[in-house]
C-alpha cells in the first residue's frame, strides 16, 4: 500500500572490504531495480541539474551504469523537520496577498507563492524578485528563525514552454542540499537541485563576472564523490578509468578494521604492510584514509621487457616479493551451530571428542575445537561434537583445499544469554601472498595481473643501482591516456627525493601552470632528469639499453581477486544425474560448458577429432544398441538366461518387436541423446535410426 515499486533489494550489507567501500556505501543512492528492467536509456543520463549534487565519475560501467549513483562530498540529505507555521505571516508582512484575499493587480499580472506544495497567496511579477531576495538574506543571516536549508525557487515567466512559473519554497525534509559560497554576503549558502538551475554559480574565481554570477563552488573538485575525490590528478585522466578506478576502489585489499580479532565477518581482506601514499589529494587527509591505507608504494618503471607483460600483465621484481611486497591474508569465519546439527527433538549434542579416540589425538583439544594457532592442513579435524545420549562421537573435517592457521576460536550463547554455549566460531588465517595471476592496479584504472615473478639479477637496475618493483608496459598508456599515472609517477619520485608527500588534488594545476613543469623542476633540483627518465641497463647482458626509460613511484592496490579463489580444474567427477554429463560450478568440482558457439570455433578450425573428444568422450559418450532393421533404439533387450546357472557374458541382445538378434548393433551416441529417445517415447513418438 506504499506504492513501492519493489519489495526486495531496499539493503545492502555494510562491507568492510575496506575503508573506501564502507564509506561510499553511506552516500550511494540507487534508482530501483524496476528501472534497471527498462528498456530506455533516458532514466540513467547524466543530466546537467545533477551538478553538484550526484558525482558524474563514480557509477558502475555494466548493468547498473547511471542507475547507481552517489551522492557528493559536499552533498547532504535535509533531515530535520522544520515548523512552517512562522512562514506564511513572514510572507504577508513581505508583500504577499494571502490565498483568501484579492490581490491588487489581476491574477494574470500575479504570480503564485507554493510553500511546501501549498498554495499561500499571490504577489505581483515586479515585487517577486525582491521577495526571493529577502528570503535568501534571511536563509543565509538566519534571520526572522527562517530555516537555513530551505529552498528559495523564483521561476521566471519566460513566454514559452517551461517549468510553471511562480515563488516557490521548500522546507521538507529528504532533499538534496549543498553548500557554496554567496559572493554578495561572504558567507556559505545552502542549495537546493531545483534552487541551483536559476543561479549563476562560478567554479572558479577567474570565471566570476560581477553582475551576473551570484555564487561561486567552495572547491571545483566539490562535484566528485568520497571515492573519486581518493584518486590523484584525475583532471588528467580520460573520463572512463576514473569510473573503473572508482569501481576498484572498493575492491582493493587494505586495512579495512582495527578489531578484527573480535569480528565475525564471514571475510576479512587483511593486507600486511600497507603504506601512506607519496602523492595523495587533499581529500585524502580529510577523511583520515592514513588509518585504513589501501595500498604500497612502488618503484615503476615503463618498459616492454621480456613480452611477459603483455595485455595488462606486469612483472613484479622477485626480490620485492620476497621482502614482502603485498603479502596478504583473508579472515574467514566458520560458525558452528549445534542447535542445527540435531536430527531429532531431545538429542544432547555437546563439543568433545572421544577418549582415547586416534584421529583428533594432537589434533584437537579435549573440548573438540582446535588449539589456538595451530595449522590445519586439508582434510584434519576441524571440531568434533558427541551425542551425549549415544555417546557418539563425530568429527567434521577441514575442508578449505588451502593451509589454514587457527586466529581465535568463540564459545557462543544465544542473543539473551541463557544458551548453553552450542554455539562456536572458529576464525581462520589463510595467508595469501600475490601469486601469478592475482590482480593489481594503479589509482587510475590501470589495472594488471602479475605475469611473473622475475629474478632481481635479471631485471633492469639504473644507474645508481636501483631495481624496480613493477615493470609496466607502455603500451597500456597510449590508448587509455591515464596522464595522471605519468605526473603520479614524476611526483611520487620527487617526493621520495624531497621526503615530502605532495598534493595531488584535480584542478590544481592548468594549462598555463602544468604539472609537468612544476614537478619537472623539483626532480631537476633533486639531480634527476626533468622527465622522470633514466639510463637502465640490461639485467641479462649488462649493457646499456638505447631508450631512456621512465621510472617513478606509483602507489599500487592489490585487489580482492585472486588466482585461488577462481581456479577452476577437473579430470573426472560428478555427473549430473539425468543427462550424464559433467556438473557445472567450481564448487561441486564441475566442468566448464563447451557451448555452441565454442562448437562452431572447432567446426570452422575443422578439427573433427577435438570436436569428439570434447563433446563425446569427456562429456556424456555412451554405447546403444540399435536394431538395424527397425531402426529402434529403445527395442533391443538383452535375452533372458536359459538356465539360472548361465553366465551373463553369453547372453545377447534380441530386437524386442522384430524378435531378430543378428540385427542389433552396438553404436556409440552421447548418452543425452538416448535419455532423448526415451523423452519421445514416452510421448509416443517413434525415432527411427538409419545405421549403415
Amino acid at each position: 500500500g506504499l506504492g513501492m515499486l519493489q519489495d526486495s533489494g531496499l539493503c545492502v550489507v555494510g562491507d568492510k572490504l575496506n575503508f573506501i567501500r564502507y564509506l561510499s556505501h553511506f552516500r550511494c543512492v540507487h534508482r530501483g531495480a524496476a528501472f534497471s528492467q527498462m528498456r530506455t536509456t533516458t532514466v540513467r543520463k547524466l543530466l546537467p541539474e545533477s551538478w553538484g549534487f550526484l558525482c558524474p565519475v563514480d557509477t558502475p560501467d555494466g548493468e547498473p551504469c547511471g542507475l547507481m549513483n552517489h551522492m557528493t562530498a559536499v552533498c547532504e540529505i535535509v533531515t530535520e523537520m522544520v515548523p512552517a507555521a512562522d512562514i506564511p505571516p513572514l510572507l504577508c508582512s513581505l508583500g504577499v496577498t494571502p490565498i483568501d484575499a484579492t490581490p491588487s493587480k489581476p491574477y494574470t499580472e500575479c504570480c503564485k507563492v507554493v510553500l511546501d506544495g501549498c498554495m499561500v497567496g499571490w504577489v505581483e511579477w515586479e515585487l517577486a524578485p525582491e521577495i526571493a531576495e529577502t528570503l535568501r538574506r534571511f536563509k543565509i543571516t538566519q534571520e526572522k528563525r527562517f530555516p537555513a536549508r530551505a529552498e528559495v525557487v523564483l521561476i521566471p515567466m519566460t513566454g514559452k514552454p517551461s517549468l510553471y512559473p511562480g515563488l516557490f519554497i521548500f522546507t521538507t525534509p529528504c532533499r538534496m542540499v549543498r553548500p557554496v559560497r554567496n559572493l554578495l554576503y561572504g558567507r556559505n549558502e545552502w542549495i537546493g537541485t531545483l534552487e541551483q538551475i536559476f543561479m549563476n554559480v562560478a567554479s572558479l574565481e577567474s570565471e566570476v563576472v560581477p553582475g551576473v554570477t551570484t555564487h561561486q563552488e567552495l572547491f571545483p573538485h566539490s562535484i566528485l564523490s568520497v571515492v573519486a575525490n581518493l584518486i590523484p590528478f584525475s583532471d588528467h585522466n580520460q573520463s572512463p578509468r576514473n569510473m573503473y578506478q572508482c569501481q576498484m576502489g572498493k575492491q582493493t585489499m587494505g586495512f579495512p578494521v582495527y578489531n578484527y580479532r573480535d569480528r565475525s565477518d564471514n571475510k576479512l581482506y587483511h593486507l600486511h604492510t600497507p603504506q601512506s601514499p607519496l602523492v595523495r589529494p587533499s581529500m585524502y587527509d580529510y577523511y583520515g584514509m592514513d588509518s585504513y591505507p589501501v595500498g604500497t608504494n612502488s618503484i615503476v618503471a615503463v618498459i616492454s621487457y621480456s613480452g611477459y607483460d603483455m595485455e595488462d600483465a606486469m612483472i613484479v621484481n622477485k626480490s620485492s616479493w620476497q621482502r614482502g611486497f603485498a603479502y596478504g591474508s583473508v579472515i574467514k569465519v566458520e560458525s558452528i551451530d549445534l542447535a542445527l546439527k540435531a536430527s531429532r527433538a531431545g538429542e544432547n549434542l555437546v563439543f568433545g571428542v572421544r577418549p582415547g579416540d586416534a584421529n583428533v589425538v594432537d589434533k584437537l583439544d579435549a573440548d573438540g575445537l582446535p588449539f589456538v594457532g595451530s595449522v590445519l592442513q586439508p582434510g584434519d579435524p576441524f571440531y568434533s561434537f558427541m551425542n551425549l545420549n549415544t555417546g557418539e562421537a563425530f568429527t567434521v573435517y577441514y575442508p578449505n583445499k588451502e593451509v589454514g592457521i587457527v586466529d581465535n576460536v568463540r564459545l557462543c550463547s544465544n542473543d539473551r544469554g541463557t544458551g548453553k554455549f552450542k554455539k562456536v566460531c572458529i576464525t581462520v588465517r589463510v595467508p595469501r601472498n600475490p601469486t601469478i595471476g592475482d590482480k593489481f592496479a594503479s589509482r587510475h584504472g590501470q589495472k594488471g595481473i602479475l605475469s611473473q615473478l622475475w629474478p632481481v639479477e635479471d631485471m633492469p637496475f639504473t644507474e645508481n643501482g636501483m631495481v624496480p618493483d613493477i615493470l609496466f608496459n607502455p603500451h597500456g598508456f597510449p590508448s587509455r591516456m591515464t596522464i595522471g599515472m605519468l605526473i603520479e609517477s614524476m611526483a611520487g619520485k620527487s617526493a621520495a627525493l624531497h621526503g615530502v608527500s605532495y598534493d595531488a588534488t584535480p584542478f590544481t594545476f592548468t594549462e598555463k601552470n602544468s604539472a609537468l613543469k612544476y614537478f619537472g623542476e623539483t626532480l631537476v633540483s633533486a639531480g634527476y632528469n626533468f622527465f622522470g627518465t633514466e639510463k637502465m641497463y640490461s639485467g641479462i647482458s649488462g649493457l646499456e639499453l638505447e631508450a631512456e626509460i621512465f621510472v617513478g613511484v606509483v602507489y599500487y592496490q592489490r585487489l580482492r581477486h585472486m588466482v585461488s579463489d577462481k581456479f577452476q580444474v577437473r579430470t573426472t567427477g560428478p555427473r549430473d544425474a539425468v543427462t550424464n554429463q559433467p556438473v557445472q560450478g567450481r564448487n561441486v568440482e564441475g566442468g566448464i560448458r563447451f557451448g555452441e558457439m565454442e562448437r562452431d570455433a572447432l567446426l570452422a578450425h575443422g578439427t573433427s577429432f577435438l570436436l569428439q573428444d570434447r563433446l563425446f568422450n569427456c562429456s556424456d559418450g555412451s554405447v546403444a544398441y540399435v536394431c538395424i532393421s527397425c531402426g529402434s533404439m529403445t527395442s533391443p533387450v538383452l535375452e533372458k538366461p536359459l538356465h539360472s546357472s548361465s553366465v551373463t557374458s553369453s547372453r545377447r541382445y534380441s530386437c524386442s518387436v522384430c524378435s531378430e538378434v543378428d540385427a542389433v548393433e552396438v553404436v556409440p551416441v552421447p548418452h543425452v541423446f538416448r535419455y532423448f529417445v526415451a523423452e519421445l517415447a514416452a510421448m509416443n513418438i517413434k525415432t527411427k535410426l538409419k545405421v549403415e
